[in-house]
C-alpha cells in the first residue's frame, strides 16, 4: 500500500494571507496540531501550533514569518513506514503528501497511520506476545520461525531492535494466547523469553476438569 491510499482529505489547508490567530483558530477547530500552507496546489510550508504560539502579534500573516521555511513532506509513493519514520522523527502529528511533480495532494495523520498498523501488521488478531532478547550475532529468523512451526505456532507479526544494552530484542505477534510451550522450547535454544503477553495455563482448571472425567468414567 502506498502514502496516498491513507490521505485525510477532510484536514483543509491554510492560505499564506491567513494571520496567526486565524491559523491558531482553524488548528483548534479541527483539532490538529500542523496544518499545510497551500496556493492551489502548491504546498508552501507546515505550520505547527508550537510555531504560532511563539510569536507574538496575532494579526500577522503567515506570508510575513519565517514559518514557511518548513516543508517536511513525503511522496505519494512513498510506504506507510517511510512516513511514520518522517513523522516520529520530527515529532509531527500530520504530514503533508506529494505527488511526483511536488504537488499537494493532501494530508496523512496519526490516526490513519495508526489504523493501517493495526490493520496490516497482525497486532489486532488475537494472540500473545512474546519478546526475546539474544546477542546479535546469534539471530536467525529460520531458527525463531522452526522452533514456532515445530509448537504448531504461527507468527502473526515480528520486529526487531537494539536495546541499551547492545541486546536484540524480538517482538513477536503469535497466533496462540497460551505460550507456555513456545516460551519453554525458546527457553530451550537459548532464546531469554524477557516479556510474555498471553494467557498461562490454568493448572487447577485443568485437574479440575480431570477429576470431572476421572468421575464420570466412574460412575
Amino acid at each position: 500500500m502506498t502514502i496516498e491510499k491513507l490521505i485525510v482529505h477532510s484536514l483543509p489547508v491554510l492560505s499564506p494571507d491567513d494571520t496567526i490567530g486565524r491559523a491558531l483558530e482553524i488548528l483548534e477547530d479541527n483539532q490538529v496540531k500542523a496544518l499545510p500552507v497551500v496556493v492551489d496546489e502548491d504546498y508552501k510550508g507546515l505550520v505547527t501550533e508550537d510555531h504560532l504560539l511563539e510569536l507574538d502579534d496575532d494579526n500577522t500573516k503567515l506570508a510575513d514569518t519565517h514559518l514557511l521555511q518548513y516543508k517536511p513532506a513525503v511522496t505519494s509513493f512513498s510506504h506507510p513506514f517511510e512516513a511514520i519514520s518522517a513523522m516520529h522523527q520530527a515529532r509531527l502529528s500530520v504530514l503533508p503528501v506529494l505527488d511526483g511533480e511536488q504537488k499537494y495532494l493532501g494530508c496523512i495523520d496519526r490516526d490513519s497511520l495508526l489504523a493501517y498498523v493495526a490493520e496490516n501488521s497482525g497486532v489486532s488478531n488475537p494472540g500473545g506476545i512474546l519478546v526475546l532478547e539474544i546477542p546479535p550475532r546469534n539471530y536467525s529468523m529460520y531458527e525463531i520461525a522452526r522452533i514456532c512451526e515445530n509448537e504448531d505456532v504461527i507468527i502473526l507479526a515480528m520486529h526487531s531492535r537494539t536495546n541499551e544494552a547492545g541486546l536484540l530484542e524480538i517482538t513477536m505477534k503469535l497466533n496462540r494466547t497460551v505460550l507456555d510451550a513456545v516460551v519453554a522450547s525458546f527457553e530451550r535454544h537459548n532464546y531469554h523469553a524477557i516479556e510474555v503477553y498471553g494467557r498461562e495455563t490454568n493448572k487447577e482448571d485443568i485437574l479440575g476438569k480431570y477429576n470431572l472425567l476421572m468421575n464420570y468414567i466412574n460412575m
